[in-house]
């Protein structure tokens, strides 16, 4: 039985890896892109704390790579864009 469960993927699933993160300008990007059509598709999120409180702000584009490693370079890209446009207001 364990022979057909190794075949079609059966068992214990496989532990998710932590997001990547990086810092800009006070702020944490969570880069958290995920699999669509066979690719990887620009997904993060930006977070920081503001009056003791932890805010953060999702961001999905339309953006797909076929590369996960690409789209997380892309994600924090993007990410460091949005906050050197809107900084705290992303929240609001």
């Amino acid at each position: 039985m364990s022979f057909l469960k190794k075949m079609f993927g059966g068992g214990a699933p496989k532990p998710e890896e932590p997001a990547p993160t990086s810092e800009h300008n006070g702020f944490t990007i969570h880069a958290t892109p995920y699999q669509e059509q066979g690719q990887w598709q620009m997904c993060g999120v930006i977070e920081k704390e503001i009056g003791g409180e932890l805010k953060s702000h999702r961001f999905i584009r339309a953006d797909r790579f076929p590369a996960k490693t690409d789209a997380v370079e892309m994600t924090f890209m993007k990410a460091r864009q949005i906050i050197d446009q809107s900084g705290e207001r992303i929240f609001g």
